[in-house]
């Protein structure tokens, strides 16, 4: 990274900036935190980024040691890009920066992909609400331009996520993403949408309630 200009600031917030602080840095690191991506699931994931900024901002975080190569499993094969373990610290931070930035006016008309979707779902989740009960969720998101699963999981007042399926889940919440959006933050009742058939829940009803009862859409500052 001796390329690029530093804060030449030894306070830890400039030293973690000459890091992570080049635009779109952190969204790519965003797009990670569920799990391994291929550079096409990446631009799929930013697309306001051009094929040159993400390539150089994804070669930076490699040099920095956030991010890594590494060989994708079946099927397809190739490469994808996952993060480190320094990578996985960068979490809570995002987590805790979402906080914080829901609570800004909204002004962007585009829609939220899956991994900013789960990101909000875990910043907007009250650990209050979350406390003293645990359950496993899978979330189908069915996108016809790519569906994916996460397995959600509520335990010791905290929210966390993984992409992929969840094993032997309390209970799976499956729909479009534009209408999974609406019923986790209150927008549309989850049982107007279960009763159009535009979501489905199978298994413990009353775990998806519980989990989406904890979601709290902030009020703008």
């Amino acid at each position: 990274m001796s390329d690029r200009r530093s804060y030449d600031d030894p306070c830890g917030v400039a030293r973690a900036l000459d890091v992570v602080g080049e635009r779109w840095a952190l969204l790519v690191v965003r797009e990670l935190l569920l799990g391994p991506k291929r550079y096409t699931d990446l631009a799929r994931g930013l697309p306001g980024s051009s094929p040159t900024v993400l390539s150089q901002r994804l070669r930076d975080l490699e040099t920095a040691g956030i991010v890594r190569r590494s060989a994708a499993g079946p099927p397809g094969g190739g490469r994808v890009y996952e993060l480190t373990p320094r990578g996985h610290d960068l979490e809570d931070v995002l987590v805790a920066l979402g906080r914080w930035g829901s609570r800004t006016v909204q002004t962007s008309a585009g829609d939220l992909g899956t991994d900013a979707f789960v990101l909000a779902l875990r910043t907007t989740a009250d650990p209050a609400r979350l406390a003293g009960w645990s359950a496993r969720v899978e979330l189908r998101v069915e996108d016809p331009a790519g569906p994916d699963r996460v397995a959600l999981t509520v335990d010791g007042g905290r929210l966390s996520a993984v992409r992929g399926t969840a094993g032997a889940p309390d209970a799976v919440l499956a729909g479009p993403p534009a209408v999974l959006r609406a019923v986790a933050f209150g927008r549309r009742s989850l049982d107007a949408a279960l009763d159009d058939g535009a979501v489905r829940i199978e298994g413990d009803d009353a775990a998806v309630r519980r989990l989406l009862a904890a979601v709290v859409p902030p009020v703008p500052a």
